[in-house]
């Protein structure tokens, strides 16, 4: 079966690049847009890694389109960094609210203990 430059086969199925970049552009938008309206800092947390995966899901997408693995290797590293740092902001955050009973970003101004 022939696939022109612009399409992926994924499970016998040729689906357009489009479609991938097209749901990575809203994730990365709903990702964005949680960033900047939330004040919730574990909400904060789970936007950042919905932005970092809608970039892997870009990566990967243009990966599979040019035939390479560099992209592909690239997103499951970026995967691997992206879990150390949720596991460790968490950590962070479970040490804050245990302090001091905060749940605005704004009103962590200060690192003291």
């Amino acid at each position: 079966m022939y696939l022109d430059a612009g399409s992926l086969q994924i499970a016998g199925e040729s689906i357009d690049t489009s479609w991938f970049l097209f749901l990575a552009a809203l994730l990365f938008v709903i990702g964005a847009v949680g960033l900047l309206v939330r004040r919730n800092p574990i909400v904060l947390l789970v936007c950042i890694e919905l932005m970092l995966n809608a970039a892997n899901l870009t990566l990967i997408t243009f990966s599979r389109q040019l035939e390479n693995l560099d992209g592909q290797l690239f997103a499951l590293m970026s995967l691997t960094v992206a879990a150390a740092e949720a596991v460790i902001g968490l950590g962070i955050l479970v040490d804050i609210f245990r302090l001091r009973e905060i749940e605005d970003v704004d009103q962590l101004n200060e690192l003291r203990g």
